[in-house]
């Protein structure tokens, strides 16, 4: 028999302000709950928590916890493999704090059982944009050089590096919800969904009706939803087979970040073009409501299109519609001219129109039917 995988789940780089510490209160219920249900199942040797910071909540003594030493550099791909390297872990399932929300003890059966075989092998909930993935060897991902820095595009490195295959688990709910910002706590809280110690931090997120307003329309066969952003094709996939509704779709700038479009500033958004030729107020007062009845908008690439840079505190704030909160003047007016719309308009980041507008059609659905479909139904 193989060696049954760790769990390892990283915990970090979530810190500043209100928004930003609300955030990170959710991430650390959400892994702490990940880790409980996981580990209930049977089907790993240990888990670990490898954080920036000790846990404020209670931590269940199953779980070991891994702080990083203060003042140290940080550097993903170096902290796993050592992490992996320390513990002499024959295979590892590794997830972010935020990428499992939704998973239940099935789900984590299925990762490690993917692992389950004496060959190297992979598994990952989105092979070309991954938030969790697991691989055996483990040690496999202390021969990728340079070391990532983040966690996207390590399975696609471990095939194309080491020749180790992966095999991708059904698209569910569960595997692609995701949380990123402060709307996907929000649409989150609204349906109800999460783990005891996350639906506990999500008490305090505020309700924002415009999410509830612009989801319903999902299941209006007469009504037509604006969905804009790194939209991928099998989200668009989803969204013609899942609702009932007309979908007018602008996909843009899939892998921006990963390859650095973002930050260089290089990125084209045709979104962004709009609201420069027009102007924030006429594109959401006159232009918009023409092209659908809500809108749920990635506005990233948008903002690299505009020249604006704001602070993630900014970009949050932006999420939730708080206006008065952003210090970006540039932000600031085009949040106003979003919340002035006369149709409802999301904003967010790639969370919101991936997992984020599954998460919503399926509460959307179980407000008109009564019926609430199981996260891990593979849609």
């Amino acid at each position: 028999m193989n060696a049954r995988p760790w769990l390892i789940v990283m915990l970090g780089g979530m810190s500043g302000g209100r928004l930003e510490e609300q955030l990170r209160s959710a991430l650390e219920a959400s892994a702490l709950d990940a880790l409980e249900v996981a580990l209930a199942t049977g089907a790993y040797e240990r888990g670990l928590l490898i954080a920036d910071r000790p846990p404020v909540l209670e931590v269940p003594p199953s779980i070991e916890v891994d702080v990083d030493a203060p003042g140290a550099p940080f550097e993903f791909g170096t902290r796993l493999a050592d992490a992996i390297r320390e513990r002499d872990a024959a295979a590892v399932v590794y997830l972010g704090g935020g990428s499992a929300p939704l998973l239940a003890g099935a789900d984590f059966e299925a990762l490690a059982a993917a692992l389950d075989t004496p060959d190297p092998r992979g598994v990952s909930n989105n092979f070309y944009s991954a938030d969790l993935f697991g691989v055996r060897p483990a040690a496999a991902l202390g021969q990728l050089t340079p070391r990532p820095t983040k966690d996207n595009g390590v399975p696609r490195r471990l095939r194309d590096e080491c020749g180790i295959e992966f095999v991708e688990l059904p698209r569910s709910l569960a595997t692609q919800t995701n949380l990123d910002t402060p709307v996907d706590l929000a649409a989150l809280a609204l349906s109800g969904r999460g783990g005891p110690r996350l639906r506990r931090a999500l008490a305090d997120v505020p309700v924002l009706p415009r999410l509830g307003e612009a989801a319903r329309l999902f299941t209006d066969r007469h009504a037509e939803v604006l969905v804009a952003g790194r939209v991928s094709s099998r989200a668009w996939q989803y969204l013609e087979r899942e609702t009932a509704c007309r979908v007018r779709l602008l996909a843009e700038e899939r892998g921006m970040s990963a390859a650095g479009r973002e930050t260089d500033g290089s990125a084209r958004s045709l979104l962004g073009m709009l609201l420069a030729e027009a102007g924030s107020q006429r594109f959401f007062s006159e232009l918009l409501p023409d092209l659908g009845g809500a809108a749920f908008l990635d506005i990233r690439p948008a903002l690299v299109q505009l020249g604006l840079h704001p602070s993630r505190a900014d970009r949050f704030a932006a999420d939730l519609g708080l206006a008065s909160e952003i210090t970006d003047a540039g932000l600031r007016s085009l949040v106003e001219a979003a919340n002035a719309a006369p149709v409802p308009v999301v904003l967010g980041g790639h969370s919101l129109v991936a997992g984020g507008l599954m998460l919503l059609n399926d509460w959307a659905w179980e407000q008109r039917d009564g019926v609430r479909r199981a996260a891990s139904v593979p849609v």
